[in-house]
């Protein structure tokens, strides 16, 4: 039952999300859409295959940017957080800056990138950065103020050095918050190096969006994104493995607390079953006390 259950999570969405496509493909068949507004899934097949060569070399340049911005992301976050977390006038001094900062539009600063740093890969790279270091400076922020002072307290009175509590106790306890940054960082990455591209490069997936679209073929267009949407997740999904490989006992807890979750259920629904039956039983008990 429960393998059934893992196995059912994983191929319902897998096959909704192939009915979407089967009915996209029915529609565009039967309404005769043109190509030059809304292209069949077949369209966009085709193109992939026909233009694969051509996207590869965009992608590469693509993932280069992303990787290189987002590992300069994480360091710096990483050290922000740990500053912020040891000195609390430091925190209350930058934290508001970083909130404010995500207000302005990364597409009004991107222009201003190209201007003073040119149309080479430092400017997209800068992008990325700022794009993903605000998740995972938040994540990490919260995840070391939810470490146990009192274990931290216990560490110190044992003698332990501030690099030791940082390893033992600090560290694992803030991993799972570290984590869940990085896994939305690492989707807006392929975006701010996507968007970056599109303000003006030599290459990269946003350069062929924005040929694509002056070309009106839609199809590569739709390609392209597709090809986008494979990198967010396939980063994603790389993270999430890296994530349970490294923290074994945060999985335990989730299976745990799933399992919680399900049995606690159950018996909610068991109460709510016996306590329509009671109900219909008084109801049947008065109406014979009435009929007699």
């Amino acid at each position: 039952m429960k393998k059934w259950e893992n196995t059912g999570d994983k191929v319902l969405p897998i096959a909704f999300i192939v009915f979407l496509i089967i009915l996209w493909e029915i529609l565009i068949k039967i309404y005769n859409i043109p190509k030059y507004i809304l292209p069949a899934p077949s369209s966009i097949i085709s193109a992939l295959i026909e233009y694969r060569q051509i996207l590869w070399e965009h992608t590469k340049t693509t993932i280069v940017e992303a990787s290189i911005g987002f590992v300069i992301a994480t360091i710096f976050a990483i050290f922000a957080a740990g500053l912020m977390n040891k000195y609390e006038l430091l925190k209350k001094i930058i934290y508001p800056i970083f909130v404010i900062s995500q207000t302005v539009p990364i597409i009004a600063l991107a222009p201003l990138f190209m201007i003073w740093l040119g149309f080479g890969i430092l400017p997209k790279i800068v992008i990325v950065v700022l794009v993903c270091f605000f998740p995972i400076a938040v994540s990490v922020i919260e995840g070391l103020e939810t470490v146990d002072q009192d274990l931290i307290n216990l560490m110190k009175v044992m003698g332990a050095k501030p690099f030791q509590i940082f390893i033992k106790v600090q560290m694992p306890a803030t991993l799972p918050a570290f984590f869940s940054g990085l896994k939305i960082a690492a989707t807006y990455s392929i975006m701010g190096a996507v968007l970056a591209e599109w303000i003006g490069a030599k290459s990269g997936l946003g350069v062929y969006m924005t040929r694509a679209m002056n070309s009106f073929r839609i199809a590569a267009l739709f390609a392209d994104i597709f090809v986008v949407v494979i990198l967010s997740i396939g980063i994603f999904q790389l993270i999430e493995r890296v994530s349970k490989k490294i923290m074994p006992w945060n999985q335990q807890t989730n299976q745990r607390r799933d399992l919680h979750v399900k049995k606690s259920k159950k018996f909610i629904d068991r109460s709510i079953g016996n306590g329509f039956r009671f109900i219909r039983l008084c109801r049947e008990e008065r109406g014979s006390t009435k009929g007699r």
